[in-house]
């Protein structure tokens, strides 16, 4: 039987000529390690010192009854063979498109720790990632590639529906998205996006209009052109009477503007002003929520934080005080243990954001319906709007709050529904077979 590592190691031998079986020494070196039935130091180290030697020409159990073979020159000296250029091109291929896919940094070429995983993957320890200026060339090719392929789809389209909106980014920049949606001559549906551009001009309604028309001219839709999407913002509305397409406003939007107005004006104010103040006791310091979670864990829930509501976040408000119910028990035992000058929650308080979850869940379910990408949401919008208006019809269980609330909300969402173009969402619904009753539009109509 072999001694260690294939006769590579031998033990120590003592002074009085004994020998110790707790130290082994290498044949090549001399170098001492201490053995403890385990070999994974010993061929570490015949990997690292010992490259020609490490190589396995053992017979294996398939080789036993065959010649062994003389071990090849990469084996001998540990090299391995690079990679071919087209390999290395589709790496680089590869790279660019995970970059513009999921919007990864340029600089992400330049980690250590990616070229290292290539490398490996790759079995080319030679192998370096490509500069910024490459992959900048080939993501530059690739929107090229796709751009042309959504001209050929255009050309084939008779009828293009554009959204569009200006944005501001974290940075303080302002830019323009414009989408263009269409149905082929198959009734596939497709939305890509027509341009996402910085722009530098005041956001009066006559840059906008000439913004919108500069990116459709651009595309060769301006002729193709039946509506545009947009939100209720004055300035949107101002430029779309300047424009030759239908305006289409975003109802989505008009229901969130709805609710932020009906919020601001209601018997909810107060309650929503205490939860805000509890939320950001917990949001602001990382002590406050790992006592927190520690709450959760003892009563078997989740370990999640709160959640604090923004005005121009949609359903923002409802994630709040849902979170809020979810974790009462547990907001309560920990502020219990603080010192702390906040002012708890009634029970009346909770039960207000109780009624309230129940009055803005149909509505973040309108909102999510009316927002969907993959399908037509147009022919939902009037029966979406119908449901709603049923679902805050006043009922003898309602307090005086809930009441108010109801009134005020259906009486500012059928205000702003005058401003919708409600001729083509007619005829949207009537086409949809899902809505062939029409028991959204009034009975003369």
């Amino acid at each position: 039987m072999v001694g260690p590592v294939d006769g590579k190691f031998c033990f120590k031998k003592r002074t009085d000529g004994s020998v110790d079986k707790s130290t082994v020494v290498c044949k090549l070196c001399k170098k001492e390690f201490a053995y403890h039935r385990s070999t994974s130091s010993l061929k570490y180290h015949l990997n690292a010192k010992h490259v020609a030697a490490s190589v396995d020409v053992s017979p294996t159990p398939s080789t036993r009854n065959h010649t062994l073979t003389q071990p090849t020159l990469n084996q001998m000296t540990g090299f391995r063979a690079r990679i071919s250029k087209s390999t290395s091109e589709k790496i680089t291929n590869s790279l660019a498109h995970w970059i513009a896919l999921d919007c990864r940094p340029l600089r992400v070429v330049e980690d250590k720790g990616l070229q290292k995983v290539l490398q490996i993957i790759s079995s080319d320890a030679t192998y370096e990632l490509p500069c910024r200026k490459t992959v900048t060339k080939r993501i530059q090719q690739l929107y090229d590639n796709e751009k042309e392929d959504k001209e050929n789809l255009l050309e084939k389209a008779e009828c293009v529906a554009l959204t569009g909106d200006h944005w501001t980014s974290v940075s303080n920049s302002n830019y323009l998205g414009v989408t263009a949606h269409f149905i082929d001559i198959k009734w596939r549906l497709h939305s890509f996006a027509h341009v996402i551009q910085k722009t530098t001009t005041r956001h009066f309604a006559e840059n906008v209009a000439e913004d919108f028309e500069s990116v459709a001219e651009a595309w060769e839709v301006t002729l193709k052109g039946t509506t545009i999407g947009t939100d209720c913002a004055r300035t949107m509305i101002a430029a779309m009477r300047l424009l030759t397409f239908q305006h289409m406003p975003c109802v989505a939007h008009v229901l969130q503007r709805t609710i932020t107005v009906c919020l601001a004006d209601s018997g909810f104010t107060g309650t929503l002003a205490r939860c805000r103040k509890i939320v950001g006791h917990f949001k602001h310091s990382p002590s406050n929520t790992e006592e927190l979670h520690k709450e959760q864990t003892e009563l078997e829930q989740d370990k999640e934080p709160l959640i604090q509501d923004v005005s121009t976040r949609w359903n923002s408000t409802l994630f709040m005080i849902s979170r809020l119910l979810k974790n009462q028990e547990a907001v309560k035992a920990t502020l219990a243990k603080q010192k702390h000058k906040l002012t708890m929650l009634t029970t009346a308080e909770w039960d207000r954001l109780q009624r309230l979850e129940t009055l803005l869940k149909p509505c973040r379910y309108v909102t999510e319906l009316l927002g969907g990408e993959t399908y037509v949401s147009c022919s939902v919008v009037l029966p979406a709007l119908r449901h709603l208006t049923r679902t805050m019809e006043v009922s003898d269980d309602d307090p005086a709050y809930v009441v108010r609330f109801k009134a005020a909300f259906k009486k500012d969402l059928s205000q702003r529904q005058d401003a919708l173009n409600h001729g083509w969402l007619r005829v949207a619904t009537a086409l949809d077979p899902r809505f062939k009753d029409l028991k959204c539009l009034p009975r003369g109509e």
